[in-house]
C-alpha cells in the first residue's frame, strides 16, 4: 500500500454527538457569526475614515480585524450548513483547503499580536523616534512577514498531514477537522511526524507568545520607571488591553492544539474549538473598541450609518 490519502471523502460527525442541542447551536452561532461580521467590519471602516486613527497601532488593529473577519468565513458557514444538513460529509480537497486557510489565518493573527506587542514596546520606549521606527512601510512589512510566514507553516503542515494514509475510518469527531481529529484516522502516523507538526505548532504559538511577554516584561520595566503617576497609568492601560485579546487568544489556542489529548477528550476539545473559532473573534472587536475614546467616536459613526440605512420592516 502506498503512502499517500485513500479516501476521497470526510464525515464530520462533530455536532451529530449534539443531536438535541443542534438548533439552538445554529441560532447561537449564526447570530454571533453576523456580529463578529459587524464588529470586525466597523472596526476597519472606522480606522479607514477617520484620519486620527491611521497609526501604526489602528493600522496593526484593522489586520488583525480583517484577519479575524476571514476566519470566522472560512469555519462557520461550513459549520451552519452542517448543523441543517443531514449529510456531513466534506471532501478530501475542500477539507485540506479550509484546515490550510484556518491554519493561515490563525498563525497570522499570533505574530500581529507579536507585531503589536512590538509596536507598544517602541511607543513607550522609543517615543520620540517611533514615527522613525514605525514607518508606514516598516509596518507593512511586518503585517507582510506574518502573512507569509503563515504561509509556509500552514503549507508545512498541510503536506504533512494530507501526505497520510486514511484507511480504517473517514468518520473524523470534530464540527470541521483540526489536527487531532484528522491524524487520529491515519494508519501510518508516526512519532516523528507527530514531532514535526508539535514543533510547527509550538514554532506560531510558543514563540510568539513569548516574544509577546518578553516584550510586555520590559514595557512594565520602562513603565514603572515613569516619573508621572499619569503616563504609567496609561501606559498599563494600553497595554492592559493587548494582554487581554493576548491572554484570550493564546489560552483558548494553547488548550485546544498543544494540551496532550486522550481519545475520551473529544467532546471537550470540539467545544474549545467552537470556543476559540467563535467567541475569541468576537471579543477582540469588543475589547479594542474600548481602549480609545476616538475609536469608540468611529465606531458609533459608523454603526449609526449601518442602523440608519439598514431595511425597516
Amino acid at each position: 500500500m502506498d503512502s499517500h490519502t485513500t479516501v476521497s471523502t470526510f464525515l464530520l460527525w462533530g455536532f451529530s454527538s449534539f443531536p438535541d442541542g443542534q438548533d439552538l447551536s445554529f441560532v447561537m452561532i449564526f447570530f454571533s457569526h453576523v456580529t463578529i461580521l459587524v464588529a470586525n467590519v466597523s472596526i476597519m471602516v472606522a480606522i479607514k475614515l477617520n484620519h486620527n486613527l491611521h497609526t501604526p497601532t489602528y493600522f496593526f488593529l484593522c489586520g488583525l480585524s480583517f484577519s479575524e473577519t476571514c476566519t470566522t468565513m472560512v469555519i462557520t458557514p461550513r459549520m451552519l450548513v452542517d448543523l441543517l444538513s443531514e449529510s456531513k460529509t466534506i471532501s478530501l480537497p475542500e477539507r485540506a483547503t479550509q484546515m490550510f486557510l484556518f491554519f493561515v489565518l490563525g498563525a497570522n493573527n499570533c505574530l500581529l499580536l507579536a507585531a503589536m506587542s512590538y509596536d507598544h514596546y517602541t511607543a513607550i520606549h522609543s517615543l520620540l523616534h517611533y514615527t522613525i521606527l514605525m514607518t508606514q512601510k516598516i509596518c507593512s512589512q511586518l503585517m507582510t512577514a506574518s502573512c507569509v510566514t503563515g504561509i509556509v507553516v500552514s503549507l508545512c503542515i498541510v503536506l504533512v498531514i494530507f501526505n497520510l494514509s486514511f484507511c480504517d475510518s473517514s468518520t473524523v469527531k470534530h464540527f470541521f477537522g483540526d489536527i487531532t481529529s484528522v491524524v487520529s484516522l491515519a494508519w501510518d502516523y508516526t512519532f516523528f511526524q507527530k514531532m514535526v507538526l508539535l514543533a510547527f505548532s509550538a514554532f506560531v504559538l510558543v514563540g510568539s507568545f513569548i516574544f509577546i511577554m518578553i516584550s510586555c516584561v520590559f514595557i512594565g520595566s520602562i513603565v514603572m520607571r515613569l516619573p508621572s503617576a499619569q503616563g504609567r497609568y496609561e501606559a498599563f492601560s494600553t497595554c492592559s488591553f493587548h494582554l487581554t485579546v493576548v491572554c484570550i487568544h493564546y489560552g483558548f489556542a494553547g488548550f485546544v492544539y498543544l494540551r496532550p489529548k486522550d481519545s475520551d477528550s473529544f467532546r471537550e476539545d470540539m467545544l474549545m474549538a467552537v470556543t476559540y473559532t467563535v467567541l475569541t473573534p468576537l471579543l477582540n472587536p469588543i475589547v479594542y473598541s474600548l481602549r480609545n475614546k476616538e475609536m469608540k467616536i468611529s465606531l458609533k459613526k459608523v454603526l449609526g450609518n449601518i442602523c440608519r440605512f439598514s431595511p425597516r420592516w
